[in-house]
């Protein structure tokens, strides 16, 4: 049993979620500690983001917490000790970050069936087991 579980997930996909939330549910040990975080990814480009209004990032991050809050407390039993963490930046690097700083057991994802590009461009999913130092469950959608 982990006592400390870190679930990412897509709130642009939350339904995705419900697999890999009901295996975490199931691995948290009692009295274990549930991390659910969402990462807003950041635009990239300078030209981009100098189009937009100044507080519209700050606006997409507030809106985003709202959003995970609700599917939180929505799908996540009020026995369980849970955090939801809004992110910002690279899905995997945030993803890698936030477990690294939570100091959690294990990872558990979601991820959908690989396709080619998935291959050649490597998924979140995979670089967050290439690259976390403890254990990474992934579950297929």
């Amino acid at each position: 049993m982990a006592k400390t579980i870190l679930l990412p997930i897509d709130m642009n996909n939350a339904e995705s979620a419900m697999k890999p939330l009901s295996e975490a549910l199931t691995l948290l040990g009692d009295g274990g500690v549930l991390h659910v975080v969402s990462v807003l990814p950041s635009f990239g480009f300078a030209q981009i983001t100098a189009q937009l209004r100044k507080d519209y990032e700050k606006n997409m991050l507030v809106e985003l917490g709202r959003h995970l809050g609700a599917w939180v407390s929505q799908h996540v039993p009020k026995t369980i000790d849970v955090h939801p963490h809004v992110l910002h930046g690279t899905i995997y690097d945030e993803i890698l970050r936030a477990a690294e700083k939570l100091d959690v057991d294990l990872i558990v994802m979601g991820a959908h069936r690989p396709d080619l590009t998935d291959y050649l461009l490597g998924p979140n999913a995979a670089r967050v087991v290439r690259h976390f130092k403890k254990s990474v469950y992934v579950v297929r959608s």
